[in-house]
């Protein structure tokens, strides 16, 4: 328990303060040039590993998996770090706890799941906490708030990042967590390219102008990323996967803190005070519901 523990925190810390790299780095990096690059450094680590350790680990189910598995991690980070580039830290980072409504949506839709009262309150807490947050921007708490750029991207990739992680779990089963990691890495570059390179041949395209630079910047972006996705990998073995999301939403207090100590960002304690009853809310959710 202690060792979860450690990993739980080291999650959280890495998360948050991988999310205030991206935004810093997004004002001179394009977010999908920015999603390739700390991939790919991961990749050239994670490669030789694969082969070395596992290679008689790479079955089919496990390849498919862990393939599935890359194409929404890829899609996830490059929507997060391009809703980073636009929004502030400490209202996009505790959005994330309504991974646990969209979890609850789908289970409603795709398996008929009725929510239980207590994953109904939960819903109205996060929609209530939020309602703190959302007051702070210029458009307050309204829908003309979903024609932002920043909240559009930051809802897109909870909803492939929350995906991901039932892919990441299912490989894990399968083999082990650093294996896990290992496949995540690799396919995680592999379509993070592809979605750079399809951009950039579109007409249009806003990342047309990335061009040739080195990784050097990029590089404690992906030691945050091997430290947050490690340990993540390591709480899906101990814990349900629901369990270790709804441990990972105090990475929201941290954000919205960062947010305003780096960015100078506004309103720290109505912020708080929303992040702590959206967090309550999506425990409420997966824990009851």
């Amino acid at each position: 328990m202690f060792l979860t523990t450690i990993a739980v925190i080291l999650r959280i810390c890495a998360n948050s303060f991988l999310n205030a790299g991206q935004k810093r780095l997004s004002a001179t990096h394009s977010s999908l040039e920015t999603n390739f690059k700390t991939y790919f450094i991961l990749f050239l680590f994670c490669l030789p590993l694969l082969f070395v350790f596992y290679h008689k680990t790479l079955t089919f189910e496990v390849l498919f998996w862990a393939f599935a598995g890359g194409i929404f991690g890829a899609l996830g980070n490059a929507f997060l770090i391009g809703a980073l580039k636009h929004g502030e830290l400490s209202v996009l980072g505790p959005i994330n706890s309504y991974k646990a409504v969209v979890g609850l949506v789908f289970g409603v839709v795709l398996i008929g799941e009725i929510p239980t009262l207590a994953a109904i309150f939960g819903i109205f807490l996060i929609i209530f906490g939020s309602y703190f947050i959302f007051d702070t921007t210029d458009t307050g708490f309204s829908l003309s708030l979903l024609k932002r750029r920043d909240i559009q991207f930051r809802f897109l990739a909870l909803v492939f990042t929350g995906i991901e992680a039932v892919f990441i779990k299912k490989v894990i089963i399968l083999s082990d967590a650093f294996c896990s990691f290992l496949l995540w890495a690799i396919f995680g570059c592999l379509f993070s390219y592809i979605i750079l390179k399809t951009c950039t041949k579109t007409q249009n395209c806003p990342y047309k102008k990335t061009g040739i630079k080195p990784l050097g910047p990029f590089l404690p972006l992906a030691i945050l990323v091997f430290i947050m996705q490690l340990s993540t990998n390591y709480v899906f073995v101990k814990l349900p996967v629901g369990a270790a999301l709804s441990l990972f939403q105090l990475s929201n207090i941290l954000n919205v803190f960062l947010g305003y100590k780096i960015f100078k960002e506004k309103h720290l304690l109505k912020k708080l005070a929303g992040s702590i009853i959206m967090i309550i809310g999506s425990i409420f959710i997966i824990l009851k519901g």
